[in-house]
């Protein structure tokens, strides 16, 4: 954990952005794989880390902005459980370790709730994303059922999200229409975006060090990669870096030479020599935060011909997207510049045609790049993404581009000192949207699907790099991991 203070900083931080009412947040409950005793590895809710910095399950906690109070909600541990899992702290134990003085048992909440409901009060809470929660499962949000509404989807900027019950219950609460709401608030998730969004020193350095493990992993990975292996051996001894220096994963590795498909979570295919394998991995610190990197890599230590010039468009992108990157560029203008250089670079060999800013203009650029150049990165590898992309990466006149390939870009907004993103752009060569877009006739005044056939298993390939937005620029996190033609052959030789 930080020191406490950073916890108490943090509440009153968002305490200052909301005006009236009780701020409700939930920590996350265990998730069995396959039945209750047998859970996957817990991990927090990023927003209750952010403000409480608890790593257990079962925990909320209420911020009544009214009275100044704070309450941290949960059970001591059973002496089942201490049998089990062995002696844990106390509820008033961890409420002292960040700051809050009030403490009560899970089972009150809902008395909490319900006579904030009496009294017409607005109780601000976040979206669940859990499928536990949306069925109203665990101590919050919504085991308060009857209270708290299930709600279902990702939130959307201007769609209604303040919801709650239509008649009175039993004992007379009145309707939160009437008298309040409660559910999803969008001032909530605006002021937590915004102080989320700009990331305090300590908080690079824990992104730094999750790059120090990914480092390790990338550069393993690299020396692993050589005709024979399986790609799970080279995913699994990632994974053992990560564990072994006090993190875990932060999302499932791809490690795949059908790079192609951006999220392929395969491990299945026995390497050899020609092939080029996508390594999309990054680690999460001891405290959570986590890391971002691709690198691509030549299986037998040299890349072809073929493949060195494909690499080479994207990693001419890729720093130039880097460059780009300052405080108050929008960063669908960094997308656009990285998507105009790569038809630049495939206009040269022949497979498109025309002017690539036209073909930018008219979405050819996405048949080879159909997602975004990069997104926000902090606790969450795709950072605050449980509250909705459009208050994340988008703003109230800059919204979200409904056509394809554009509708994937999880970053449009202009960026500020502070925000850490990921610059990741690739070319791929998709058999399935190739044959498509040709029996449809798409963009053929900017694509030569005749060539194009050629490349039509060539796979893909992406490189990615973490940065922070400075005063003056960005610069890029981390320990150096190859990138360069010379020093990854050199690597993988």
């Amino acid at each position: 954990m930080f020191p406490r203070g950073i916890y108490i900083h943090r509440r009153e931080q968002l305490k200052r952005r909301m005006e009236s009412g009780l701020i409700l947040l939930s920590g996350n409950e265990e998730s069995p794989r396959n039945f209750a005793a047998n859970p996957y590895p817990f991990r927090q809710d990023s927003t209750f880390l952010y403000y409480f910095g608890l790593d257990r399950p079962g925990l909320a906690a209420v911020m009544d902005l009214d009275e100044g109070t704070e309450c941290l909600f949960g059970d001591d541990p059973t002496l089942d459980e201490i049998v089990w899992t062995g002696p844990q702290p106390l509820l008033r134990d961890l409420s002292e370790q960040i700051g809050v003085t009030q403490t009560a048992p899970s089972e009150q909440l809902e008395q909490v709730l319900r006579q904030a409901v009496r009294q017409g009060r607005t109780i601000h809470t976040l979206p669940p994303y859990r499928p536990g929660h949306c069925r109203g499962e665990g101590i919050l949000p919504l085991r308060v059922a009857g209270i708290l509404p299930a709600v279902r989807g990702r939130p959307r900027r201007g769609a209604p999200l303040h919801v709650g019950l239509d008649t009175e219950d039993k004992g007379g609460t009145p309707s939160p229409r009437q008298s309040g709401c409660i559910g999803p608030s969008e001032p909530l998730i605006r002021a937590i975006v915004a102080q989320r969004s700009i990331k305090s020193p300590e908080e690079i350095e824990q992104i730094e060090a999750a790059l120090e493990i990914t480092h390790r992993m990338q550069t393993t990975a690299m020396q692993l990669a050589r005709p024979g292996v399986f790609e799970y051996e080279v995913a699994g001894a990632m994974e053992g870096i990560a564990l072994s220096s006090g993190g875990r994963l932060a999302y499932p590795s791809i490690f795949s030479i059908r790079g192609e498909i951006m999220h392929n979570p395969h491990y299945g295919n026995r390497l050899k020599a020609g092939d080029i394998a996508v390594n999309d991995s990054g680690a999460e610190s001891a405290l959570h935060y986590a890391s971002d990197l691709t690198r691509t890599i030549p299986v037998g230590g040299r890349f072809s011909s073929r493949q060195k010039e494909i690499y080479s468009i994207v990693l001419t992108a890729q720093e130039k997207a880097i460059a780009a990157a300052a405080p108050g560029v929008e960063w669908r203008e960094v997308h656009r510049l990285a998507a105009v250089l790569l038809m630049e670079g495939l206009k040269e060999l022949g497979l498109v045609m025309g002017d690539p800013q036209e073909a930018v203009a008219a979405g050819a650029h996405t048949l080879f790049f159909p997602c975004g150049v990069g997104h926000m990165l902090g606790l969450d590898v795709h950072d605050m993404e449980p509250l909705g992309e459009d208050y994340v990466g988008y703003t109230d006149t800059i919204q979200r581009n409904p056509e394809f390939g554009w509708r994937s870009l999880r970053l449009a907004k202009p960026v500020e000192p502070g925000f850490v993103v990921t610059v990741e752009p690739g070319i791929y060569f998709m058999p399935e949207l190739i044959d498509r877009w040709q029996a449809e006739g798409r963009h053929r005044q900017f694509i030569d699907y005749g060539k194009l056939e050629t490349y039509r298993h060539f796979g893909g390939i992406r490189i990615e790099d973490d940065i922070l937005i400075t005063p003056d620029g960005c610069r890029v996190l981390g320990p150096h991991i190859p990138k360069a033609i010379a020093e990854v052959e050199a690597l993988t030789a």
